[in-house]
């Protein structure tokens, strides 16, 4: 249905009404017993691939490694890496001493080292 309105001219335009359409339903999303499988499983796939990728930091080669000489030494109280590391190695550089001790033992920080373990120092000859 359309009506005719004058414009300023005095020319006569048809109208247009506008019709209100309905707003769509909101539907609630139900999985049946299969596509919770699915989503389990993917989830399950998605936490297994970070697993791999995001893992170990270890690395295969066919070259074999040089074997470290070390010896085994309990941490006692007031045992610091640093004061560990210049008994190790006195004349060396004591802060690539400290790296050696903390790549050797899978140390993340200087407060890994806890009271009562043990820790491997590498021998300096």
């Amino acid at each position: 249905m359309s009506s005719i309105l004058l414009d300023d001219t005095g020319f006569e335009r048809p109208v247009r009404h506008l019709h209100l359409v309905p707003a769509p339903q909101t539907t609630v999303l139900r999985l049946t017993r299969r596509g919770r499988v699915a989503v389990l499983l993917a989830a399950l796939l998605t936490v297994a691939i970070l697993v791999i990728a995001l893992g170990s930091s270890t690395t295969a080669t066919d070259v074999p490694g040089a074997p470290v000489a070390t010896r085994t030494v309990t941490v006692h109280p007031g045992d610091t890496l640093w004061k560990l590391a210049s008994q190790a190695n006195p004349d060396g550089d004591i802060r690539q001493t400290v790296d050696d001790i903390m790549q050797l033992n899978s140390l993340v920080s200087a407060s890994g080292l806890q009271m009562g373990s043990e820790v491997a120092l590498p021998i300096y000859e």
